[in-house]
């Protein structure tokens, strides 16, 4: 029997999404190296700012959590497309997130000379941590490109997850959320609009964290406590004691 066709709309559905998602991430970079980039000056004082903020904060977190929340109701309708919509969704948010967001004037405080560049070290340590955090995966497919192409008749992905304690997950049970952490503090110039950033997202990040622990522990059951127990949560404070896979 002959193997379907994939659509030419699913190469450019697949196409927007490794765009929309993978370039709104890379932009997303220079945004916390750089600092929040002046397209949308609003008319409003430092309060104001501040609230707008928040705002937007709370936006990206909302439609992020909610989807992430509601992906196992949604693969009923949305099958192997939910990766690559939530790619699409979750990229113009954070675009319009960075676009409209409101840099402070109030400067808190600045690091020069050692510090500024032990600052910018952890940044690019975040970096690696990260590309390493996705090499450690046995499967990648973050913007679901695979998925999608995979999609005639194919039982490509529907094995069952596995756990993997390798390499970065080794060293902490969570790297992508303790590297995006580096990320977002490993900057020098510290504004109140940047403490806020850092604050809010520090605060979604470790909440996201603990409620994926109680997924994961119901889903892996002994397995994952047995990890929980050799590996740290969110801060690699000691030695990975072994590598099982």
């Amino acid at each position: 029997m002959p193997s379907a066709t994939i659509p030419f709309s699913i190469y450019l559905f697949a196409g927007l999404s490794l765009t929309v998602g993978f370039g709104s991430l890379i932009v997303f970079a220079f945004f916390l190296y750089l600092g929040s980039f002046p397209w949308v000056v609003l008319p409003l004082g430092v309060t104001e700012g501040l609230l707008f903020d928040v705002a937007l904060c709370f936006a990206f977190f909302l439609q992020h959590t909610g989807m992430t929340r509601i992906r196992a109701k949604s693969k009923q309708f949305l099958g192997r497309n939910f990766k690559a919509i939530f790619s699409i969704v979750s990229g113009v948010f954070l675009v319009a997130f960075m676009v409209l967001w409101q840099k402070s004037s109030l400067s808190l405080v600045s690091a020069d000379g050692f510090w500024g560049g032990l600052l910018r070290v952890i940044f690019f340590i975040g970096v690696a941590g990260q590309l390493w955090t996705t090499f450690s995966l046995t499967s990648i497919d973050p913007f679901g490109v695979q998925d999608l192409l995979a999609r005639p008749g194919s039982k490509a992905n529907s094995e069952a997850p596995s756990l993997v304690v390798k390499n970065a997950y080794a060293w902490v049970r969570h790297p992508a959320y303790f590297t995006m952490l580096l990320l977002i503090w490993g900057y020098p110039d510290l504004t109140a609009d940047r403490l806020l950033l850092n604050v809010l997202f520090t605060v979604w990040i470790v909440m996201g964290t603990l409620y994926e622990e109680r997924e994961l522990a119901a889903l892996f059951g002994e397995e994952y406590l047995t990890y929980q127990r050799e590996v740290p949560m969110l801060i690699p404070y000691r030695l990975p004691k072994r590598n099982r896979r």
